[in-house]
């Protein structure tokens, strides 16, 4: 890695670990309370080998041993134990408090960001990858901060603690301790270093995975229905691949960490233990005072075992923070202005000049112009591509124009709330999208107080009442995510039902009956046709015969308006649409 990469992937950790410290400061009495808790335990701890090597000094010596003594000192480490178990209990508790409630706040703002980010950041984004984030890197991140607030405060306090009383009883053979823990520090410091990034690389593959089996689950049928299960197959090959060669390279670095520093820890064991013996025989220090010392080298060497793996496990959880907070940091959708004003529109739609491109250097919609009296009906067609799915999306304010203006009842769309904007416009799309839940519960979506009879009023205006009734529970028949258990016609349906419910003063139908059969079609288009009834209308089709009765016939072709009328003045031109409408019925 470039000398210039290591100072940026340093400097991504560092901001990384400052956000996390900003979640974990709600809870600071948890914290408290854990390190609290954290020293009464190694306190407890530390104190149990004085109490055995007093009891040792106590016992040496045939017909010498003071049972008294020794009893004292057995109900004295009982007690001991006992406190550390019941702190350690506590520990626990606050441990897991902080880290489940620090990983429901990034979910929530995981999911508050998603619903203000702009449709251009979802639509360039695959949904799995974003599923991955916000559900297997939490948890990832969620292990690893646990493990963290479970070992590493009490592996700190350990270590000091033992360094502190080994100090008092005796400088020298502690002088020996000192010297050689740097080597097991720098060790610990030079593998973790790099599995960073091989933890940050493996998440982020890991994101690619589920996008692409997120993606093949969606279109089985299509894979199986063309014969690509077999390039499925190489291309889920090629990227578990990826997965497994990342994932082995960040495991054997973070394993390399805890044989290392237990090398170098039994190295410093062996050396207190010789030099404790020697002591000991010279007659510097009792026997009992050399089982305290090789006691306390044990409990001193064990957590820099303990610590380098919590290292490596906070390395991945902070690669996979960086990713959360990569999507936390994306910008939001332009907020509504300071003066955004709400509005009950009339249905009196003006575009001025507007021009549109996704990419910066592709136009799609050039210097469109357009004036909708309320009330009318307006037709929209043209082949695919020409931009009109687009133009609603700029009606919605999905996406916001790059040149010109859209103005509704003479005000800016840019100048309302979005969320009055879109409560005027009441949209069925060809794309249909249900939730899990109650087929009631569907079409009350844009009125959840909407009364029994007015959801039954709904669904038989769009002729859905009649299979509804035929389900197992009726209005309260279940349907799977996204509507999986019931047919693309009858997801349609519901979804009309869900705008006769509403019935805002401005409708969009882009493709609306696009997968319903031709009689029941017939049926909703005389449905329609009294939805419309005094409501601005945009209508977008394929089928020309669905929008012959439209006030006006808009005709785009590369971002523009080439042609404009009614069905029988477009018809007498002998144009564009003339040449779309005979090629569907013939001359």
């Amino acid at each position: 890695m470039k000398k210039s990469d290591k100072k940026a992937a340093r400097a991504l950790q560092s901001r990384t670990f400052k956000r996390v410290l900003l979640y974990i400061k709600p809870y600071g009495l948890f914290v408290f309370s854990s390190l609290l808790c954290a020293a009464i335990s190694v306190a407890a701890q530390l104190i149990v080998p004085i109490f055995c090597g007093d009891a040792i000094d106590y016992m040496i010596g045939r017909g010498q041993v003071d049972f008294a003594s020794v009893l004292r000192l057995a109900i004295a480490i009982a007690v001991v134990v006992a406190v550390s178990a019941v702190a350690q209990w506590i520990l626990a508790a606050c441990n897991n408090r902080i880290t489940f409630c620090v990983s429901r706040d990034l979910r929530n703002a995981a999911i508050r960001k998603i619903q203000k980010l702009p449709l251009s950041y979802l639509d360039s984004h695959p949904s799995g990858d974003l599923v991955s984030r916000i559900i297997a890197d939490v948890d990832v991140f969620a292990d690893g901060l646990l493990m963290g607030f479970t070992q590493l405060f009490s592996g700190i306090l350990t270590i000091l603690g033992t360094l502190g009383i080994m100090l008092y009883l005796n400088l020298a053979i502690t002088m020996v301790v000192v010297v050689l823990t740097p080597l097991s520090l720098f060790l610990a410091a030079f593998i973790a270093k790099r599995t960073y990034r091989y933890f940050r690389e493996q998440t982020e593959v890991r994101g690619q995975e589920t996008a692409l089996i997120n993606e093949l689950i969606e279109g089985q049928k299509v894979v199986q229905a063309y014969g690509h299960e077999e390039q499925s197959l190489r291309d889920f090959d090629e990227v578990n691949e990826k997965l497994g060669k990342v994932s082995l390279k960040a495991v054997f670095f973070s394993s390399l960490t805890n044989p290392s520093t237990r090398l170098v820890n039994n190295i410093v064991y062996a050396a207190v233990g010789l030099i404790s013996a020697l002591s000991a025989v010279s007659g510097g220090i009792t026997i009992g005072q050399l089982s305290v010392f090789l006691s306390y080298a044990s409990q001193y060497a064990k957590p820099f075992n303990e610590i380098s793996g919590v290292v490596t496990e906070l390395q991945n959880a902070l690669a996979c923070a960086a990713r959360i907070f990569d999507l936390l940091d994306e910008p939001d959708q332009v907020p509504d202005a300071e003066d955004a004003v709400s509005f009950s529109s009339s249905g009196h739609v003006q575009l001025k000049d507007v021009a549109f491109r996704y990419v910066p250097d592709k136009p799609l919609i050039d210097h469109l112009n357009l004036d909708v009296k309320p009330g009318q009906r307006i037709a929209i067609v043209g082949p695919t591509g020409c931009g009109k799915t687009t133009l609603i999306n700029l009606l919605m304010r999905f996406y916001d124009v790059n040149e010109g203006s859209i103005a509704v009842d003479g005000t800016d769309i840019r100048h309302m709330t979005r969320h009055s904007l879109r409560g005027n416009y009441g949209m069925v799309l060809q794309d249909t999208w249900l939730k899990a839940g109650t087929i009631r519960d569907n079409i009350a979506y844009g009125r959840p107080d909407a009364t029994e009879e007015e959801i039954v009023a709904a669904a038989k205006a769009a002729h859905a009442h009649g299979f509804i009734r035929r389900m197992p529970q009726g209005y309260d028949t279940v349907i799977t995510e996204n509507g999986g258990n019931i047919s693309q016609g009858q997801k349609q349906l519901l979804c009309i039902a869900r705008v006769i419910l509403c019935l805002p003063p401005m409708l969009i139908l882009d493709e609306a009956t696009s997968s319903i059969d031709t009689r029941t079609e017939i049926k909703i288009q005389a449905a329609f046709a009294r939805m419309m009834e005094g409501r601005t209308s945009f209508i977008v089709a394929h089928r020309l015969s669905t929008i012959r009765e439209a006030d006006v016939i808009l005709v785009m072709k590369d971002g523009h308006i080439i042609e404009q009328g009614s069905h029988e003045t477009l018809m007498a031109k002998n144009g564009f649409y003339a040449k779309l409408y005979n090629s569907q019925f013939g001359d």
